[in-house]
This record gives structure tokens, sequence and C-alpha cells, in this order.
């Protein structure tokens, strides 16, 4: 193997390491532009998109651990992996393919199961990790505010 070759894989393997998930999309059609725009906002939330050749994604998927990704791998591949909150980097990419009608999620893998664009689609309708833990404060805090209450009026009256 060329060296060059040698070193993407182990560049894909090493952010498939420490990727909770991964998904993948058909980058046709998108412009340069287009795609420094989309990484750009997927940077911003520990994302990497990056543009990989089918035969090395394959081999390093195996190495990773990510074997699943390997019926999802056809025609022109960007991989989309990161540890951050996946929920906001579904919704990042339904806005960018609500805008612009690409790039063509193909599915992906998170924590051992294949996802499909649909599940991708629904992990968007998630709100993110910070509001649902802030609901479940909220939700552990109401019946104790509730009872101080109580025992308030108790002592006053």
């Amino acid at each position: 193997m060329r060296p060059e070759k040698a070193a993407i894989q182990r560049e894909i393997t090493e952010v498939l390491g420490k990727s909770r998930y991964v998904m993948l999309a058909d980058y046709r059609g998108l412009k340069a532009e287009q795609m420094a725009m989309l990484r750009s906002q997927l940077r911003q939330v520990g994302t990497r998109m990056m543009v990989v050749p089918n035969s090395s994604l394959r081999h390093a998927a195996g190495e990773a651990g990510w074997a699943e990704l390997g019926g999802l791998v056809a025609g022109p591949t960007a991989l989309v992996a990161g540890a951050g909150d996946v929920t906001t980097v579904a919704k990042i990419l339904k806005g960018f393919v609500a805008a612009n009608s690409l790039p063509v999620l193909r599915g992906g893998v998170m924590d051992g199961k294949i996802l499909t664009p649909e599940d991708i689609d629904a992990l968007a309708v998630i709100e993110s990790r910070e509001v649902l833990l802030g609901k479940l404060v909220g939700v552990l805090s109401g019946p104790m505010s509730g009872l101080v209450g109580v025992l308030r009026q108790t002592m006053s009256g």
C-alpha cells in the first residue's frame, strides 16, 4: 500500500476511534463554499466532516470496530463523526439539507446500532442534552418546592 493511502487510512481509523457516532452522506452536487460552510458549522459543535475513499473507510471501519458502516458505503462518501451531542449534529445536517437539498444522508451508526436517514431526522427533533437535563432538574425539584411551600404555610398558620 502506498504511504499516502496508509496515512489516510490511519487518519480515518483515528477519527473513528474517538467518535461516539458516525454518519455518512453523499456529497455530490455540493459546491465548495457549501461544503466549507457545513464543515464550519459541524466543527463548532466538535464534529468532523471529511471526504473519504470508500476502500479506506471500509478498512478503517473494520479496524476501529465500526464494521456496521460497510453496508452504507457506496458512491462518493462524506464521513461525519464526533463525540459530542448527536442531536445537535443531526439538527445541523437536517437544516442544511432542508436549505440546500444536499447532501443526501445515507445513514450511520451510533452505539453499535445502524441509523437510517429517518433515524437521523428523528434525532434532530429531540432537544439537546442540556435542555433535557434542565427539564429533569425542574421535574425533580417540583415536588420538593411544593413540600417546602406546604410546610411554610403550616408553620405560618
